[in-house]
């Protein structure tokens, strides 16, 4: 029993350490794209990505990369471009990047696991809409992409587009922060429960588990393709099981590459944001089941190519990440005074700025717009209960370290 609550405190304390060695980059990240998204609409996007060419799926990539957002989002928005005439290729390209190729992402995996794996996301990222596009050419799936389309309205089409020339302008602002703000309102449910597990796990599961689970993990030396193609199979498997989106699962994967598991199975489960349960179920609802299930085995197919592939392009330049030499940030002090303290007390008072903002501009419109999370459904319910249940582990397991 005393091991347990001693676990328990540590599991605590290491998801909150987690939070804090992070929190710098997630205000500064969601700061970054809550601008570009004032000063981008979808209207100037959807103009652009009406082909099934590399014009198209490159633009698409662009304003995804700009229009940073958490998973719920990526595919409200998607939809809405795709049905208002956008090629189903460029708004799959739209809906990676604007997952896997934000700005925060790279600053909280730089964080976490290193520039290696910052090269991996962004880089593999490319790869994976390449392979993505590649795989729609060939596939042709001209019949899901007729009965999935729906037309929807113009309702941007009046709409004032900012210019940069609007930045001088305190509406321009508190526009920003109530993009802040949604931003946070998002993704806040993945990253208590994300940061939350990968404490739990940290703490509690022992290293024979993910020896047990990913072939080659444990073993020394360079695994090889049968091992590698595994740990990018499981990756996606166990990503498919956490239910947490892209930022709630990076402390995951630095957990998981602690206890070894090769940079492509890392890769692959930091990709696998999108073929989680609650997205496929979304989607089916979005596009139908035939449609739904299409992308989740494209999306599977490809990220494990793009997750081989970055692997063997940095042993080739000899620039893999050796996790022997990495210093895991569950084994660090996260609460000293040091320059990432610093960073965090000023952007806590940029993000007070913010909410600020965003308060003055619900006051002059007293309306809230929501992003689809599925509907109040089960999964809703479980969210919550699973918030509650992290909320309650978390002050209990502070209780017991403290004491």
């Amino acid at each position: 029993m005393d091991n347990f609550i001693s676990l328990w405190g540590e599991s605590a304390y290491t998801s909150l350490g987690f939070f804090w060695m992070a929190l710098w980059a997630f205000v500064l990240g969601y700061l970054i794209s809550s601008l570009i998204q004032v000063l981008i609409t979808k209207r100037r996007m959807r103009k652009a990505m009406g082909g099934n060419d590399l014009k198209s799926v490159s633009l698409g990539t662009f304003f995804g990369f700009i229009s940073s957002s958490c998973s719920f989002a990526a595919l409200s928005t998607t939809r809405a471009l795709f049905n208002k005439g956008a090629a189903f290729s460029a708004s799959m390209a739209f809906m990676l990047a604007s997952t896997n190729l934000v700005i925060e992402l790279g600053f909280v995996i730089s964080i976490f696991l290193g520039w290696q794996f910052v090269v991996g996301e962004y880089v593999g990222g490319l790869l994976l809409i390449l392979f993505v596009w590649l795989f729609i050419t060939l596939t042709n799936p001209q019949n899901l992409i007729k009965s999935a389309r729906k037309e929807e309205d113009e309702d941007d089409e009046h709409h004032h587009e900012s210019t940069l020339s609007d930045l001088l302008s305190v509406d321009t602002w508190q526009k920003v922060g109530q993009k802040y703000v949604m931003e946070w309102q998002m993704v806040w449910q993945d990253v208590l429960i994300g940061f939350t597990v990968a404490g739990v796990i940290s703490a509690f599961v022992p290293s024979a588990f993910f020896e047990w689970l990913f072939i080659g993990v444990g073993t020394q030396g360079e695994p090889g393709f049968w091992s590698l193609l595994q740990q990018a199979v499981v990756g996606p498997i166990a990503a498919f099981f956490t239910f947490i989106g892209s930022m709630g699962n990076i402390p995951l994967a630095a957990v998981l590459f602690g206890e070894g598991v090769a940079f492509a199975g890392v890769m692959a489960f930091i990709f696998s944001d999108l073929i989680v349960l609650p997205v496929l179920k979304i989607n089916a609802r979005y596009y139908g089941w035939k449609m739904a299930l299409y992308i989740a085995l494209m999306l599977f197919i490809c990220l494990v190519a793009a997750s081989l592939a970055m692997h063997y392009g940095l042993l080739a330049f000899d620039a893999l990440p050796d996790a022997s030499q990495w210093s895991s940030p569950a084994m660090q002090e996260h609460f000293k005074l040091n320059y990432g303290f610093v960073l965090n007390v000023i952007f806590l008072l940029l993000s007070a700025v913010m909410v600020v903002l965003w308060r003055k501009k619900q006051k002059e419109h007293e309306h809230h717009h929501h992003h689809d999370h599925g509907g109040s459904s089960v999964g809703d319910k479980v969210m919550n209960a699973l918030c509650v249940v992290s909320v309650l582990w978390l002050a209990g397991g502070m209780i017991t370290y403290i004491i």
